[in-house]
């Protein structure tokens, strides 16, 4: 009896001692703010309750820019994340970054996990995938441009609160009232080069660059200066001078200026409809951007902004297996269809798009839809499938920039845009010279 339990008690006290099996930790670094980042960490602390062998830590790193340029740093230092959030601008950044990705398609197949990239909604998944097929990143936060009006700001114009206007014709017309009416800002946008050029181009069929918008390799040029192109920019400028047009920067500062009631129409992303319906103290809607009716076939699909995960390199095998886990996690249709309801992003896959239409959210909810709509509202073409030009982060200040000068009266849209592309093309010179073989 003695032996045996001196035999227990040996091995009692040697349970007491041994340290339960320690988590393995998944870094994830992230560029959401706000509410934003609050869903953010209620992703990771769900995953990280499912199961028992992974922590994912998420930790905020600052603006799209900072955290990419973050991420290329520790990962040169040798103490990259496992996981890291780009923007959509930054793809093709990541994808000449050989040695430092770790493809998506590649790690769910290695680490056994069921993995079906038709699952995702080609709009959005495409802009991740190689010319393959092969998905490189997983869509995570995916918006779209939309136009938002001031409801209350339209009856007081005497203008019919549910007709937004669909042409940038009508827009003119419905833009002089509301100045007319008193309104002292009338319309302003968020993220112009990405609303103006980007998704402008897309919207209409036009070219933002050559070998399919950069998609078929590293040799591409602007396209952004054609005749149709260089109208718009210049409808803006006078748009400007007549006092329709309000200014507000770069990123998405103009969305403050519509849900305080300042601006009475607004072009942004889709995902500023949480922070309008919580701000807001009228009535708004959501529409389609409005389009040139005289460019034949307009409008065809917008493109998509937001930001997918890139997987980087030089791991353990054990790592991966937790970081496909998460992937898969988050690709569940109810977080998705949550994501999308309470954010304004886009449902990235089919099942999460299809329960919530079947939920009844899109009627209770009107606008809510549009994004959704917007993309899928003709089939993508070479010229509306998405971008993928290199160093495009800073092709998109020099865009922004030539806007600007056209703003303030300091250019003409012609040669604003011809500076834009003689200056972007620059950038993409440097980007194929080092990366030859991409």
């Amino acid at each position: 009896m003695t032996l045996k339990f001196h035999a227990a008690a040996l091995a009692a006290l040697a349970a007491i001692a041994m340290p339960a099996q320690a988590q393995t930790e998944i870094q994830w670094w992230h560029a959401m703010t706000g509410a934003l980042g609050d869903r953010v960490t209620e992703m990771a602390s769900g995953f990280n309750a499912s199961q028992k062998d992974f922590k994912v830590v998420p930790v905020y790193k600052g603006s799209y820019p900072e955290t990419m340029t973050a991420a290329i740093a520790a990962f040169r230092a040798g103490n990259a994340p496992h996981i890291v959030q780009v923007f959509e601008v930054g793809t093709a950044t990541m994808m000449s970054a050989r040695g430092a990705i770790k493809p998506v398609y590649q790690m769910m197949k290695e680490s056994g996990q069921a993995f079906d990239p038709k699952a995702y909604v080609s709009a959005v998944a495409g802009y991740y995938t190689d010319r393959k097929g092969n998905m490189l990143s997983l869509p995570f936060n995916s918006s779209t441009t939309v136009f938002y009006i001031n409801k209350d700001a339209f009856k007081k114009a005497g203008l019919d609160p549910e007709r937004a206007p669909k042409t940038w014709k009508e827009f003119a017309v419905t833009a002089g009232k509301l100045k007319a009416s008193g309104q002292a800002c009338v319309y302003t946008t968020g993220w112009p080069s990405w609303v103006h050029v980007e998704n402008f181009s897309a919207w209409h069929n036009l070219p933002i660059g050559t070998l399919e918008n950069g998609i078929g390799g590293v040799g591409t040029e602007f396209t952004i200066n054609s005749p149709l192109q260089v109208a718009h920019i210049q409808m803006l400028g006078d748009f400007a001078k007549n006092g329709w047009f309000t200014y507000a920067g770069r990123r998405n500062e103009a969305e403050a200026k519509f849900f305080s009631g300042e601006c009475a129409m607004l072009t942004s992303s889709s995902a500023a409809q949480a922070n309008i319906r919580k701000n807001a103290k009228f009535d708004f809607s959501v529409n389609f951007l409005p389009y040139n009716d005289g460019i034949k076939g307009a409008p065809q699909n917008s493109i998509i902004g937001g930001a997918s995960l890139w997987v980087l390199s030089g791991k353990k095998p054990a790592d991966y297996k937790g970081v496909a886990q998460f992937f898969n996690y988050l690709s569940r249709p109810e977080l998705q269809a949550a994501w999308h309801q309470g954010t304004g992003y886009v449902p990235i896959t089919n099942a999460a798009a299809e329960l919530t239409a079947k939920s009844g959210y899109y009627e209770k909810n009107p606008g809510t839809d549009i994004a959704v709509k917007q993309l899928n509202n003709k089939p993508p073409t070479a010229n509306s499938k998405g971008l993928r030009f290199g160093n495009f982060v800073q092709g998109r200040e020099v865009i922004e920039e030539e806007i600007e000068a056209v703003l303030a009266g300091k250019k003409d849209a012609k040669t604003a845009m011809d500076d834009a592309v003689r200056r972007g093309n620059e950038i993409l010179r440097k980007f194929a010279a080092a990366n030859k073989d991409s």
